[in-house]
């Protein structure tokens, strides 16, 4: 279990941050569960920080932030120690178009680094970040491949199989 919770990082679709704690304090918290080497850290979370570009905000109270910030938050923290496989849930969910693109930049930024699996409803962001896409639709796997082949794929008219 500590062999994983280094290596795998967390962002959930709904926010999981304390209004009292400053940014900075989300990521020392975080990071210490995850990996509690202090000069390794304190690199990373700077180095976070500014990929979120939430630098200037380190020393706020998260409940004074927006949504969008909060929501960078939330991803720097699932990268935080250098996570290898990072599952987000929806992590655009809320933020206006602009916070969107910046999220975007930030696990594409990442993506080279390390696996990412995340959930999404918008089809243009999936193509944008994803190798590989797995589409499912009612509850069953349409297709799983390229970004291409998943957007031709769901061209077509949904036949639900039958159950024999």
């Amino acid at each position: 279990l500590a062999a994983i919770r280094t290596e795998l990082g967390v962002c959930p679709q709904y926010d999981v941050l304390f209004d009292m704690l400053t940014v900075r304090e989300h990521l020392l918290l975080y990071g210490s569960v995850k990996a509690p080497c202090p000069s390794f850290c304190v690199y990373s979370y700077s180095r976070a920080l500014e990929d979120v570009d939430l630098s200037q905000y380190q020393y706020k109270p998260v409940g004074a932030l927006s949504g969008g910030m909060k929501r960078r938050l939330s991803i720097a923290i699932s990268f935080i120690g250098n996570s290898k496989t990072v599952v987000l849930d929806e992590p655009t969910s809320g933020v206006d178009p602009c916070s969107r693109r910046s999220i975007w930049d930030v696990l594409l930024k990442y993506k080279a680094g390390c696996t990412l699996i995340f959930t999404t409803h918008h089809l243009d962001e999936a193509e944008v970040l994803s190798d590989r896409i797995a589409i499912l639709q009612h509850g069953q796997l349409r297709c799983c491949g390229s970004p291409v082949m998943a957007m031709y794929i769901l061209r077509e008219p949904f036949v639900p199989a039958k159950n024999y």
